[in-house]
Order: structure tokens, then C-alpha cells, then sequence
């Protein structure tokens, strides 16, 4: 079965509807220029949901956000899953930190997560290819595709009322002076249990979706029935933060930590998955390039707990002379970075090459839209572009030679 097209033209509810119907067994791939999601199918029903540059697809960040384990049993669990190469899920098991039927609701969860945010997708690419398996999956999930497209789409509806009440992103939100006969009167569900102690008058609606347990629009929909019954207000517009405006330079130093490390990141685990991780190209891939405060860019998965930390390089970029600071780590990581790229081309060829050029390109789309004053200002933008310009031309020069 051949399926592809955009979300422009046929909606993400209708393409789950057409694979239910026709009880398709495959992957489903959508994508825009700075995300991507895959939802597996077998039979017509979702039994497993992936997301690339987000934190929802972490299942550690999930079981943190739900109180189900501490950060040391998580960090001690990330090592270990590391180490032997087994997945997170299957090494908390081992761990005895959770029986396989909590793991299978967590993973329940949050492959629900990732899919009900895709109703919301306007456009974007999507391709169906039939009979082809997910990755890595140790414990599947099955979902009723029909039944997710009924809660998707109520939700939706649900959508629309909501926005109507909300209030901006940068309004912060607090308890309301509620009498106590009032408060009597007041029925609260457990969601909205479980966010009313997050409402203190110091978090905006993002602030609260970033600490929520409960999910995104489960959390949307919370806080929007805490403010019709009267419970919540608005406490006022959040002000800019202090070390936002007065230390510039740690701000530019911040989006470069996370810009070279997500490429990074995406450099290594392409590698990694042609190479394997026991090659000793793999490990000379590694190794190279990296020293001084390169070390804190070995391209560690951004969404783990363990790894360099942004304050351990401000640190020690902070010893470099004030007036070339800036310059030095930019030219650093200009160069590491064309650097791998020509050792990519060099080592597995030009297909490997231009696919390493085009994860760079998507993972940089999106952190660059952020801070756009900044970033055009200390020409970031520049500083990448010209990374993937150099290999380019040294792999020009190297297919002349050949």
C-alpha cells in the first residue's frame, strides 16, 4: 500500500481511520522541518508511537514527572541501560524497580502523548510504509486506533473552549482569595488535584506544562476548569528575567551548548547505526576532535540526566580571555563540527555524508528560530552554515581527486 502526501490535503485523523479500516500493519512517518514522529501499527492498531526532538519521548522524563522514581535510581538506571545496551524499560525490570506491567503504562502513556499531539498538526509530511517494524520495541502497547480517534478528535473540539479561556503565555497564574464556603462547594477531578499545588502565582501556562505530570492538554484542560470554577486568576505579566538581560554572553554560550551538542548528538548515533557501537572506527569517531572545552561535546543523548552540564563548560569557557572568548568557541565548534562531517564522508561515503548534512540542517531549524535577535546578531546561523560549507568543499576537492 503506497501512502504519502501532506497534512494539508488529507487530515491526520482520516490517514489513522484509513490504516484501522484496512487493519494495516506498518510504520507511519510524519514530519515537519524541525519535527518528526513514527507510529507503528499491526493489524490496524497503534502499537507503538516514537518522537525525534522532544522530551515526550523520553520515559524517563515521564516516570520523574509522575513521582514513580527518584533521579539517583533513574541516573543509576540511564548508566547501566548505557552500559549493556538493553533498553530503559527493560533495565528498570532488571533493576527490580518496577514490574513490567507499571512499564507497559508508562509506555501506555506516553506513546498516547505522542500521538493525540498530532491531531493538532496542520501540515507536514507523512508517509505509511507497509510491514515495516519499529525499532527497539521490548514491550509493545496495543492501542484501539478507532478508539484514539475518537478521544482525539473530542479533544480538538474540546480545544477550541479551551483556548477562549486561557490566558497569554507570559500571564503567571495563582490560587484565587476563594471563601472558604465556596471552596466547599468545589468538586475537583484528580487532574486537577494534582496541578492546583503547581498554581503559585510564579508560573505561566508553559511553566505549568513543563512541570505537570499529567500531560499536555490533560494539563491545558485542568487549569482551564480551575479558572471557570473560579479557583485560579491571573497574578499579573511575568517580567524578563534579570540574568536573561544583563549576561548576554551566557545566553549566546547556552544556545551554543545546545545547538553543537544536538548535532552532535544526531552525528554520533548515525554513525553508531551503520558502523555499531564496537567498531574501533566508532570509537576513534569518538574520540576525535575534542579538547579543552570541546571534551563537553562528546554528543551525549540531550534528553538524559547523566552527561556534560551547560554549567561545568560556562565555567570553564569563562576562563578564556573576554575579548576572544566568543570568537575562540565559535571557530572551535565550526571547525569540530565540518571536521566530522569530512571524517564522515571520508569513512562511509557520500550517501552517509549528505544524510549527516541533512540531520544537521533539520536539528538546527528550530533552536535558531529562538533568541532571532541574538542569534543574527553573533551570526550563528553563519557559524553552522559555513561548517557544512567547508566539508562540502573538501568533499568536492576529494571526489576532483579521485
Amino acid at each position: 500500500m503506497s501512502l504519502n502526501g501532506n497534512l494539508k490535503t488529507v487530515s491526520f485523523p482520516d490517514i489513522l481511520q484509513l490504516l484501522a479500516t484496512g487493519k494495516k500493519t506498518g510504520v507511519l512517518q510524519v514530519s515537519t522541518a524541525t519535527r518528526q514522529k513514527e507510529i507503528a501499527f499491526r493489524n490496524g492498531n497503534i502499537i507503538h508511537a516514537s518522537s525525534i526532538n522532544s522530551s515526550e519521548d523520553l520515559l524517563g522524563n515521564l516516570l520523574l514527572k509522575l513521582g514513580k522514581i527518584s533521579k539517583a535510581d533513574l541516573e543509576r538506571a540511564i548508566v547501566l541501560h548505557k552500559q549493556t545496551g538493553r533498553q530503559l524499560g527493560t533495565t528498570l525490570v532488571d533493576m527490580n524497580l518496577f514490574e513490567k506491567d507499571e512499564v507497559v503504562e508508562c509506555l501506555r502513556i506516553q506513546i498516547e502523548e505522542i500521538v493525540y499531539n498530532l491531531f493538532s498538526w496542520n501540515e507536514g509530511n507523512f508517509k505509511f510504509i507497509e510491514n515495516a517494524e519499529p525499532k527497539k520495541v521490548t514491550f509493545p502497547v496495543e492501542l484501539n486506533t478507532m478508539n484514539v480517534i475518537m478521544e482525539g478528535t473530542r479533544r480538538i473540539d474540546e480545544w477550541v473552549e479551551i483556548q477562549k479561556v486561557l490566558p497569554p503565555d507570559d500571564i503567571l497564574l495563582r490560587l484565587s482569595p476563594v471563601n472558604k464556603t465556596k471552596r466547599d462547594e468545589i468538586t475537583l477531578s484528580m487532574d486537577e488535584f494534582r496541578i492546583l499545588p503547581l498554581i503559585n502565582g510564579e508560573r505561566t501556562i508553559p511553566d505549568l506544562i513543563e512541570a505537570s505530570p499529567i500531560g499536555e492538554f490533560v494539563t491545558y484542560r485542568a487549569v482551564y476548569k480551575l479558572i471557570i470554577t473560579g479557583l485560579v486568576q491571573a497574578a499579573g505579566r511575568a517580567t524578563v528575567r534579570d540574568e536573561v538581560i544583563d549576561n548576554e554572553e551566557e545566553v549566546i554560550l547556552s544556545i551554543l551548548f545546545t545547538l553543537y551538542n544536538n548535532c552532535f548528538y544526531r552525528l554520533r548515533t548515525l554513525v553508531e547505526e551503520i558502523v555499531g557501537d564496537q567498531n574501533p572506527m566508532f570509537g576513534r569517531f569518538l574520540a576525535s576532535f575534542r579538547n579543552g572545552f570541546l571534551i563537553y561535546f562528546p554528543g551525549f543523548d540531550p534528553g538524559a540526566d547523566t552527561g556534560p552540564t551547560f554549567d561545568k563548560f560556562f565555567m570553564e569557557i569563562m576562563k578564556l580571555p573576554a575579548p576572544v572568548r566568543l570568537h575562540t568557541v565559535m571557530n572551535a565548534l565550526e571547525n569540530m563540527l565540518s571536521n566530522q562531517l569530512e571524517y564522515t564522508f571520508c569513512f562511509l561515503g557520500d550517501g552517509v555524508f549528505r544524510q549527516a548534512v541533512g540531520k544537521v540542517r533539520k536539528e538546527i531549524s528550530e533552536p535558531l528560530a529562538l533568541r532571532r535577535e541574538l542569534v543574527k546578531r553573533y551570526q550563528i546561523d553563519d557559524n553552522l552554515l559555513g561548517s557544512m560549507k567547508k566539508a562540502d568543499r573538501v568533499v568536492r576537492l576529494v571526489r576532483g581527486a579521485s
